[in-house]
């Protein structure tokens, strides 16, 4: 095994401990902004179901990520490591900014950002990147659509109820609904960095593209976001959890139940998408059954901002790590 296979391979280690360490405040911001959990016992709780999806799903979202936006049997050792790179400096310079950017995009960015300088656009599938493009849109509108209907189901489920007796209950249940959105996070999140694994080894020859995903790397893949979820995101809790809009218990579970729900359905279909998108869409969501102007709009405009640049820009930083020493590589 190469020195440079080793290295891209703890780097992409990196990256998935950095994407649990990003993505925390995804899973944990309203159960903390509703003060159910400290922060220390919140990413306690979310690292434990993020390690806890290992169990339970394939590997359906890492072989779309490992075969399906780049044809791997085509690239390098050197492609993959610039791709990563891209990915981790856009994440810390979001992570920096507490700007809730998708760490799945700048991975699928900064990937066809290199492979498209080392080779051209024919190394690209096309396909699996418009499905991805696709989903930067639906995924947030049915995290969206499906908290507003838990808000109004709920709602009228408990109408009746004493506010004393409904914050009680739900702060309850948003131990459940963090630990369904954080379930959820595990399943698609670590999925990405196997599937970069995965290319990993078969650029190194040490898989072919038919091969199944090796057990090895399912269950050190899930470690590693599980630890990055422990060291916790917190600057971007904040961001998430209160400056978007007010959040009561109730909401809380109601936007993570929504988001959870989504993210294992797209997961189910082999679907990389966004943890932090679906989360944000549902937030929204909730708000907006309380009036527009309780959302936060400029805050929303910045996060969009966010969103619309990840791609292109994790693209951007991994194609000059490509163009700079693409040759060495």
């Amino acid at each position: 095994m190469s020195a440079l296979l080793v290295v891209t391979f703890v780097v992409a280690l990196a990256f998935d401990f950095v994407n649990g360490f990003h993505d925390a405040a995804n899973s944990i911001a309203t159960v903390v902004s509703t003060r159910v959990l400290s922060p220390r016992l919140a990413v306690a709780w979310a690292a434990f179901f993020n390690f806890a999806a290992a169990f339970a799903f394939g590997t359906s979202v890492a072989m779309t990520v490992g075969k399906g936006v780049v044809h791997t049997e085509a690239i390098t050792v050197g492609v993959i490591l610039c791709g990563l790179l891209g990915a981790i400096v856009w994440n810390l310079i979001t992570w920096w900014l507490a700007l809730p950017s998708s760490s799945s995009h700048a991975l699928i960015g900064g990937y066809a950002g290199a492979a498209l300088i080392y080779g051209g656009s024919e190394l690209l599938v096309w396909s699996g990147i418009l499905k991805v493009g696709l989903f930067i849109v639906v995924a947030p509108i049915i995290g969206l659509i499906l908290a507003v209907l838990n808000q109004i189901v709920v709602s009228w489920l408990v109408h009746d109820k004493s506010p004393q007796k409904m914050n009680r209950l739900f702060r309850r249940l948003q131990l459940v609904s963090a630990a369904i959105y954080s379930f959820s996070h595990g399943t698609n999140d670590a999925q990405k960095t196997m599937g970069i694994l995965f290319a990993l080894l078969v650029a190194g020859g040490h898989l072919t593209v038919n091969d199944g995903m090796p057990v090895w790397i399912i269950f050190l893949c899930y470690t590693m976001i599980a630890g990055g979820t422990m060291a916790g995101g917190f600057r971007i809790v904040k961001t998430m959890g209160s400056k978007l809009t007010k959040l009561e218990p109730v909401h809380g579970f109601c936007a993570e139940t929504g988001g959870g729900v989504t993210i294992l359905a797209v997961s189910e279909l082999g679907i990389p998408v966004s943890t932090t998108h679906t989360i944000t869409g549902a937030i929204v969501g909730v708000g907006l059954l309380s009036g527009v102007r309780a959302v936060r709009w400029a805050v929303a405009g910045k996060i969009l901002w966010a969103w619309v640049l990840t791609i292109p820009m994790a693209a951007l930083i991994a194609a000059l790590c490509q163009l700079t020493f693409g040759r060495w590589l």
